[in-house]
């Protein structure tokens, strides 16, 4: 099972992408659209449109790694639509949120500061 330490570098791609494409597709999507390197060691993170599929790929010291998870059941919690960016940021300890089932993309509750001036 895959499970990054909690310092890697993750990057989603917010986009739907057809889950056919394998390494040389989905390094195509990092390199271009991306415009990064695959050969990083950073994990890019894939999902399909029914959010039912997930694929990781990276490097790892002499070659890629292509992981994939297929839910039978539930969907993952992707980005929603108010999110502009075409990639988001990830730690490894939220990678492994998501691959759990949690939504990692909600907004946390904001910052409140009590002033006892009044």
């Amino acid at each position: 099972m895959l499970r990054p330490n909690h310092d890697a570098q993750v990057f989603v791609y917010r986009d739907p992408v057809d889950m056919l494409k394998s390494i040389n597709g989905l390094a195509a999507i990092v390199a271009s659209e991306l415009e990064n390197s695959v050969m990083t060691g950073t994990l890019f993170v894939f999902c399909n449109r029914t959010r039912d599929n997930i694929k990781l790929l990276y490097w790892e010291r002499n070659g890629f790694v292509l992981w994939y998870k297929r839910l039978e059941k539930h969907k993952f919690k992707w980005l929603t639509p108010a999110v502009n960016q075409e990639v988001v940021s990830l730690t490894g300890k939220q990678l492994n949120q998501l691959l759990d089932g949690l939504d990692v993309f909600q907004q946390p509750h904001e910052s409140l500061f009590y002033d006892n001036s009044g």
